[in-house]
């Protein structure tokens, strides 16, 4: 399996390459930050732009992991107050970094059965095989490019999951029953920012495509173009706080 990774903490530069990390003086291979961005006029990636407003439905996540881990973590005998948190704190973060590396895992499947261009009946594709019948449902048979990288002059880069000239759609895993799922606000400013960055103003319907981790359920939710229109607003305003706070130059 390839190293599929997230966008989050991300850099490009002006010709949309992605510059995720950065060697050393001794040759060892670092994780690119605002230092080496400030250096080599790197663009920051959509969501590091999206991370600076508040996200209710991630926030709402954390704090559901936090609580699961108060329920199946019992305070040992003679454990501290501060070593009990401690403890909590710790385990919370391993449940959300076990969730990121099966996101990761599950977009690298359905990137492989796009580019492939078949569906493997096989249990280790279970992931693609959902959402291609089910985009395929909405969409009928398309040509379509994914992973695609790029950088806008306006000063941000990303990675698109799956478009074309009609559509772009972004995939999401999630544990939740699929009907009770809705699109946040932050995923409209991505895909609004993600649609003017690959395709210039060009008019296309964008969508989440939600994975179920577990059993590989998908259902796609296309997002209004008034709610587009007005995510777009709110990415420029978060991306002109980003560049003033940092003082760099676009």
């Amino acid at each position: 399996m390839a190293d599929y990774a997230s966008e989050q903490g991300h850099w490009y530069d002006k010709e949309g390459n992605p510059c995720y990390t950065y060697k050393n003086a001794k040759g060892e291979e670092k994780n690119t930050t605002l230092r080496e961005a400030r250096k080599f006029g790197y663009y920051p990636s959509v969501t590091q732009i999206i991370r600076l407003a508040a996200a209710p439905g991630l926030e709402m996540w954390k704090q559901e992991q936090t609580i699961l881990a108060c329920l199946t973590l019992p305070k040992i005998e003679g454990e501290s107050e501060a070593d009990f948190i401690k403890r909590l704190r710790e385990d919370s973060k391993a449940q959300a970094k076990q969730a990121a590396e099966k996101g990761t895992e599950i977009h690298g499947l359905i990137e492989q059965g796009f580019k492939s261009h078949f569906i493997d009946e096989g249990e280790s594709n279970k992931y693609f095989e959902s959402v291609y019948h089910t985009i395929t449902l909405e969409c009928n048979l398309q040509d379509w490019s994914t992973e695609k990288s790029f950088a806008s002059s306006l000063g941000y880069g990303g990675k698109t999951d799956l478009f074309n000239a009609e559509y772009l759609i972004d995939f999401k895993g999630t544990d939740k029953p699929l009907e009770s799922l809705k699109v946040w606000d932050e995923m409209t400013m991505q895909l609004a920012a993600y649609s003017v960055g690959i395709l210039s103003n060009k008019v296309r319907k964008c969508g989440i495509c939600y994975v179920h981790r577990e059993t590989a359920e998908s259902r796609l939710i296309w997002i209004p173009d008034a709610d587009l229109e007005k995510g777009w607003k709110c990415f420029v305003a978060l991306l002109d706080f980003w560049w003033a706070r940092t003082g760099m130059e676009r």
